[in-house]
Order: structure tokens, then sequence, then C-alpha cells
């Protein structure tokens, strides 16, 4: 009888065994809700380059922009639980995506499974090159003179660009105009062509811009200088004290993925993000590689993470689309 019944829970531990011998057995897709040329892409392409020759399979990142993000989410939460679709992902999954999008009906904790950080990085304020505000206090008394005269560009409403926009608009009690775009880089073009006083953009779609003289980076978004910029000034020293805002990308698999995946795929990843040239080539583009102590603890961080942006959207009164 103990025979009888112990079968079944070895023959599911061999099977288990089997997978992570085995896994992957094709290239993988990763899924990301961002157009070519932005920082998601740029840490994307990074990490994936050096992640699939630890698993020996190639890992193919799949652009599928639109919706705030909601449309990549979508395509990973209806994927088959196997490991060969992941989503490169960040809190609005877990809860602002739903407050802005009717079409967002996945739910961050049920649809996903979260694995790992992969980076962390702060963001830039940057104005059109013939912006009249010199720094951040002149940009905060001209919001304050005229409410929703300044304009600011995002890369979708309810995604991390627009979420520090909202937060800033907080912090110095200031109303701006949102014009959202499809990206970071059409967003940060809208900024160098004249047409948005300013951005909230991520460090690999501002700074190209900057380098060229086509805008002017005026500060970072975390209340002390950032050594990733040791240049620029943080927000405390250009006068916000309550504001200090970072952004991060983490890996996510649809939910149900066997945990001998999921396992693999952290620890690629970790091997992946603990190489020199790796991080060097995500420093270069204003990125910390961050990966997660554990799977349990990157869970429980991104939970906590998707409650405050939750909070932030929902305070923000911006409408459902």
């Amino acid at each position: 009888m103990f025979k009888r019944k112990a079968l079944p829970w070895l023959l599911a531990c061999a099977s288990a065994a089997a997978l992570a011998d085995t896994y992957p057995q094709r290239p993988i897709t990763l899924v990301v809700g961002f157009p070519p040329g932005g920082g998601a892409d740029a840490v994307a392409r990074i990490v994936t380059d050096k992640m699939g020759k630890v698993l020996g399979q190639p890992i193919v990142v799949d652009n599928k922009p639109g919706a705030g993000t909601t449309l990549a989410s979508e395509a990973v939460a209806r994927a088959p639980a196997d490991g060969y679709t992941l989503l490169l992902g960040s809190a609005n999954i877990y809860g602002s995506d739903q407050l802005l999008y009717k079409s967002a009906r996945y739910d961050g904790v049920k649809n996903f499974t979260p694995i790992t950080r992969w980076s962390s990085a702060p963001m830039l304020l940057a104005v059109k090159k013939d912006f009249p505000a010199q720094d951040v206090r002149a940009v905060v008394q001209e919001a304050r003179k005229a409410p929703e005269k300044l304009s600011y560009s995002s890369s979708g409403a309810g995604v991390v660009t627009h979420l520090a926009a909202l937060s800033f608009s907080q912090a110095v009690n200031a109303k701006l105009m949102h014009v959202p775009f499809k990206g970071g880089a059409p967003s940060i073009q809208a900024v160098a062509a004249g047409d948005v006083d300013m951005t909230f953009g991520t460090p690999p779609s501002v700074l190209p811009m900057a380098q060229a003289g086509k805008l002017r980076v005026l500060a970072v978004t975390t209340a002390q200088r950032s050594p990733l910029f040791p240049d620029v000034p943080g927000m405390r020293e250009s006068g916000v004290d309550n504001f200090d805002f970072t952004f991060w990308f983490g890996l996510f698999g649809p939910a149900g993925l066997p945990p001998e995946v999921s396992k693999r795929l952290y620890q690629a990843s970790v091997e992946a993000l603990k190489d020199p040239d790796v991080r060097a080539r995500l420093e270069k583009q204003g990125n910390q590689a961050l990966p997660s102590a554990s799977m349990e603890e990157f869970r429980a961080w991104a939970l906590q993470e998707g409650k405050r942006s939750k909070e932030l959207t929902s305070s923000s009164g911006a409408n459902l689309q």
C-alpha cells in the first residue's frame, strides 16, 4: 500500500528533475511592452544576450508596445506556463494597469510568476534645449505660476515615465500637462523637437539626445546625486526635498510556471547580471544590475512596489482609457 501511494510522488519528482535538466529545449521569447530604442528595450537586449548563452538557447526580444505595456502583459498572462514566453515587467502590473486601462483584464498576483529583478536606475528630468528654465527650481516656479501650461511627455499613461511625473507634480504641488506616446524613443524625440517642454525619461532614452545637444538634463529623480551620473544634481539640492524616484525592470512568467523552470530562469538571470561586461553595458545605459536575493524576496518586494504604484496612480486622478 505504501509503495502504491508513494508512486505518484516519485513520478512527479522524477518528472520535475527531468524538466530541470532539459529546459530550455528551444528559443525563449521575452515580451517587452515598448518599441525598440527605449530604456526597457536596452535592458532586455543586454541581459538576454548573456542569459541566452547561459541557458544554451537564444532569447528573442518581442517588442509589443501599446496601451501602456498592457498589450505585452496580456500576451504573457495568456501564454502557456512552460517558460518559453516571459515578460520584462515592472510595478504597474500590480494594479496601475487596471486603474488606467479597461482592456487590462489580468491580475498581477494571480496571472504572473515573479522571478527576479534585473535592473534599477534613476530617471532624468530633461527639457527642450531652448527651455527658459535653467534648473528645477525655475521649472517649479513656472509650473505653479501657470497650471498645466508646461507639458511633459511619457512613454504611455500609467508606465514609469508617467508615474515619475505624477509623483513630482504632487511633491511640488504643481499641475503639468501630460502628453503620452507609445514608447520612450518617440517621447524623447518630442522633447528634442521642441513639441513638448520636458520629460522624466529613462537614461538610455535621454542620454543620446542630451549628448547630441538636442535637450538638456536638469536633475536625476533621486534625492541625492547618483553615482551613475555624478555631475547631475539630485532633487534635494535642486530644492525638492520630498521626491525620490527610481524605476526597475524584472523578469516575470505566466502564472503556474513550474518551480524548476522558475529556478532555472532565476539562476540564469543572476549569472548573467553578475557578468562584468553585462554590468558595464547596463551602467553605460544608466542602469544598475540588481538581481534579487531570491525569488521569494523579489515577489514580496514587487508586491510592495506595486501597491505604491497603484496608490500613486489612484491619487493622481488619471483617467481610465
